[in-house]
């Protein structure tokens, strides 16, 4: 059903633009006038209540007047009025309404009870929304523009969702320039109703549809948009372009999961489990839609180069090295080949050098070669201006090859004036033509990495924790005592009967309140020890000369003891202190982190990565989404750069990447079972050959 009311909005039979006008630079007379003057083959009618001729058209008071069935209005009047215009839609029998106006959530408290007012009237007028806030939308096949966008997209297999009009209508000229096509071509606004997930949702059922770019700020339902993407993903690419990167992570948490888990992290592993494509810049976002223009799957990461300047190939091969990618070996039959069509001195080799005097048919011939070696995956063509290059005949030659939609294939024509003509020849075309070959590889590879993530979403494990029986009961009298006793951070004793209920190897931990205790538990569980600060609220000891690490002896114990407390009162009052915890040291080659925090928009988030005191500047940790099996779990791992040495490292031995795997997905059990954690932060996480162990866990509850 859901999908029928958008197809209604998207391809209307009779539209009201309320608030067109007359008035010059006036958002409603440029969508009337989008409309009108076009070939949309439906009905437009202006509204404005104070003129009667708007456009040289009979204009109407209101909706209600019109007198027939109105399938979409476009609301483009001041904030204050919308509300009213809205209830007038609905009392008149829309069921569609583009909300272009501005001055709600972005304008303040007055502005954000405006918008809830739109979301209530909507629902209950049983009016799909889009905006407010926006651009509007356009739907080229049915020369439709109902934005006031300047010109109408071509027609082709994109659809575009932005949140952003601006960038929208910057998109939409440079589109125009490259003859890149679009099926729909959405401003989404401030998403009062329609969200991203919607129109997913609506696109994966359009025939039309071949991909989707995305300019996202924020999401309205994180599981919902997650479950649309990751379907429409199986068989169809989805690019993003991800604003307002940084203000989740510049708030500091309380502990390194908070440092480290920032919002951009959260919605990475989002991107990861939905199998979409992520752009950083602008600039990557507008090369992927020429790359979708013309779109093949990549079968692979391997690359075919060719150029007719040897350090544009030289330097083409080591970015393609240096981000994952690699060359594609050439087959016997294709050097044979090669040997036949290429100049006498070409390099027998990939990338192939056509040399700087080679013509037009030596492309074609190493184009139509590579089309065919089954071990290129892609293909790159690089021209250099030089002297006598034919860039338009080269660019003729490409765009007249046969079977190029089997595979991606990319073109850098690396000049200005020199190669405009064959630039323009690829356009036209649609052929992905772009400055720089490194821009071209980018794509290629973000391709490929969508095709790995999509297979690795569907490696699932058949029993990922046999015999796993967390012991619940414990782990709940655990935490609402704590929560009951208005207990944030849990105590030692407590974060490792928590992690022990989940079998998350905690280290066994004892709270010594004398320096006399402290020898006896040393003694008891065996030297060298480590002994560390026991206080209320005490997140990290180290700054505060809390920790002692490789005690031998009973009196270093008790010498320990009275360091530990006499370094703590520096910090801290006596009645926040609660003695000294000891513990059994533990050495291992690799200090590893384990975390997990709440986002306000996916909720908990899993950290991993590599550990230790300077965890923060290190940096390297990969964010996953619960709950893990024993296939996302190694993926997750996967993505740092510590797991090198995890796997062993020439003759170093590596860590048990099994249990790894195991404690991530009992891990990923255990915040799911209790959304009452608001942070976990384990660090270190020992671990080599021999297993892992859980060290010095903090676990902070949710106030």
């Amino acid at each position: 059903m859901e999908n029928e009311t958008l197809d209604k909005f998207f391809n209307p039979k009779t539209i009201a633009v309320i608030g067109a006008s007359d008035r010059m630079g006036a958002v409603g007379g440029a969508i009337f006038a989008n409309i009108k003057n076009s070939d949309f083959a439906g009905r437009v009618f202006p509204v404005n209540r104070k003129s009667a001729i708007v456009q040289n058209e009979q204009a109407f008071p209101s909706i209600s007047v019109i007198g027939e069935k109105i399938d979409l209005a476009i609301i483009a009047v001041p904030a204050p009025a919308v509300i009213d215009v809205l209830k007038d839609c609905g009392n008149a029998g829309a069921r569609g309404a583009v909300i272009v106006s501005s001055g709600f959530k972005e304008a303040g408290d007055d502005g954000q009870k405006m918008f809830s007012r739109i979301q209530t009237t909507a629902k209950e007028r049983g009016i799909r929304v889009l905006g407010p806030n926006c651009l509007g939308f356009a739907n080229p096949r049915v020369h439709l523009n109902a934005s006031f966008a300047p010109a109408l997209p071509h027609p082709g297999s994109i659809a575009l969702i932005s949140q952003s009009g601006a960038l929208c209508d910057t998109f939409l000229d440079w589109s125009l320039r490259d003859n890149i096509g679009f099926s729909h071509f959405v401003s989404i606004g401030s998403m009062a109703d329609i969200g991203f997930e919607d129109l997913i949702e609506y696109f994966d059922n359009d025939k039309n549809t071949g991909s989707i770019m995305l300019y996202m700020e924020s999401i309205n339902n994180a599981q919902r948009f997650i479950a649309a993407a990751k379907k429409f993903s199986q068989t169809k690419p989805i690019i993003c372009l991800k604003g307002g990167n940084n203000e989740s992570g510049a708030k500091a948490a309380a502990s390194h999961t908070g440092a480290l888990a920032g919002g951009d992290k959260a919605f990475d592993a989002a991107f990861k489990a939905a199998g979409i494509i992520r752009a950083r810049t602008v600039s990557d976002f507008f090369n992927y839609a020429k790359t979708l223009n013309h779109f093949a799957k990549p079968g692979g990461n391997r690359l075919a180069i060719i150029t007719n300047a040897g350090g544009p190939g030289v330097l083409s091969a080591d970015f393609l090295a240096d981000n994952g990618g690699q060359l594609a070996p050439l087959s016997s039959a294709a050097i044979k080949s090669l040997d036949v069509n290429m100049p006498a001195a070409w390099s027998r080799a990939n990338p192939i050098d056509v040399l700087g005097d080679g013509r037009s048919r030596h492309y074609r011939a190493a184009l139509e070669t590579c089309l065919k070696e089954p071990r290129a995956d892609g293909i790159l063509i690089i021209v250099a201006p030089q002297a006598v290059t034919q860039a338009d005949a080269i660019a003729q030659e490409i765009a007249a090859c046969p079977n190029t939609e089997k595979k991606p294939v990319f073109a850098s024509f690396m000049g200005a004036e020199q190669l405009k003509a064959g630039v323009e020849i690829l356009r036209a075309a649609k052929v992905p033509v772009y400055r720089t070959p490194e821009k071209a590889i980018n794509c290629f590879l973000g391709l490929n990495e969508w095709q790995r993530n999509i297979k690795n979403l569907g490696a699932k494990s058949k029993n990922p924790l046999p015999g796993f029986k967390p012991k619940t009961k414990t782990a709940q009298r655990i935490i609402y005592r704590a929560i009951k006793d208005q207990v944030k951070l849990l105590s030692p004793e407590d974060a490792f009967a928590l992690l022990n209920a989940y079998e998350l190897s905690p280290n066994p931990v004892f709270c010594a309140k004398t320096a006399d205790q402290a020898a006896a538990i040393a003694e008891k569980i065996g030297f060298p020890a480590a002994m560390k600060l026991h206080a209320d609220n005490l997140l990290h000891k180290t700054e505060t000369g809390g920790i002692l690490l490789d005690i031998g002896s009973a009196r270093a114990a008790k010498a320990a003891f009275a360091e530990i407390i006499k370094n703590g009162k520096k910090y801290l009052s006596s009645k926040d202190i609660r003695g000294v915890v000891v513990e059994k040291m533990v050495s291992k080659k690799y200090e590893l982190f384990a975390g997990a925090k709440t986002d306000p928009i996916f909720g908990q988030v899993i950290l991993f990565g590599a550990g230790g005191t300077a965890v923060e500047i290190i940096n390297d940790a990969a964010a996953g989404l619960p709950p893990l099996d024993l296939a996302g779990a190694k993926n997750l791992m996967a993505q740092t750069k510590i797991f090198s040495l995890l796997k062993g490292y020439r003759n170093l031995p590596g860590a048990d990447i099994g249990a790894l795997q195991i404690f991530l997905c009992r891990f990923s059990h255990l915040i799911q079972d209790f959304p009452q954690i608001a942070e976990i932060d384990i660090n270190p996480l020992a671990a080599d050959q021999s297993g892992i162990t859980a060290l010095d866990p903090k676990i902070i509850l949710k106030a």
